[in-house]
This record gives structure tokens, sequence and C-alpha cells, in this order.
């Protein structure tokens, strides 16, 4: 049941990013620049997945176990903002502003063949298995 509502939830994440022109990293650009070609679409978008979700996430606090697991996973509402999430999240921002894409556009950009999706996603699996060696070095 886990797999398949994933597997749901992933390809109707990738349909809405293709629809909603997600997927071209000059709509992320351009949102970005607001001095110049400055594009709002990403902001509707955002708003409406925040319309979307906000509901789901009620109805999940109501809920003592969710569907298709036996626990919640989330981080505590102690969890420490510390220099390897500040580090991690510049990271992110800068790669998103410059590439255009962050992870699961261009991942959805690959059978697309949209220009830089190849090399983003390579890029993007050497740092994640960099991180992974730098964190079990701690």
């Amino acid at each position: 049941m886990g797999v398949i509502a994933s597997l749901a939830a992933g390809l109707l994440f990738g349909v809405g990013l293709i629809l909603s022109g997600m997927v071209d990293p000059a709509k992320v650009q351009n949102f970005l620049d607001i001095a110049g070609t400055w594009d709002p679409s990403l902001a509707f978008v955002m708003a409406g997945a925040i319309g979307v979700a906000a509901p789901g996430f009620w109805l999940v606090r109501r809920r003592t176990v969710p569907l298709a697991d036996s626990a919640f996973h989330v981080p505590p509402a102690d969890a420490p903002i510390d220099r390897t999430l500040l580090i991690g999240a510049a990271i992110f921002g800068i790669g998103w502003g410059l590439a255009g894409f962050c992870p699961g556009p261009a991942l959805v950009s690959l059978p697309l063949a949209a220009p830089g999706a190849v090399a983003f996603t390579a890029a993007m699996v050497a740092a994640i298995a960099a991180g992974v060696l730098l964190q079990q070095r701690k």
C-alpha cells in the first residue's frame, strides 16, 4: 500500500511540475530576477500548492497514525538550526538559483531532455554522496 501511494504521489507531483512549467529552469531564474525579467508564476504555483496541502496537513494532524505506515516521521519541534542545516540550505539555494532546478523538477526533466537536467542531476547525486560521506566521518 505504501509503495503504491508513494508512486501515485510522485507521479501526481511530476505531472503538476510539468503542467505548471516548473521544469523549465528559465521560469525559476526569471522568478528570482526581480530587477529584470521577473516572472511571478512560481509564486502562484507555491500559493496553489500551499492551498492544496494545508487541508491535507490539517486532516493528517487529526489522525493518531498514518494510513500507510505505523507512525509519523517528522522532525522534533525543538530540532536545532545548526551549522549543517544552514550550509545545506545555502548550497541548495545557490544551486537552485544558478541552475534553475531543484531535485524534483530536475528528475522530472531528465526524460524530457531539458537542457542542463543531466548535468544538474549528476552534480546533485555527487553532492548527496559527498554529504553522506561527510556525515559518516563525524
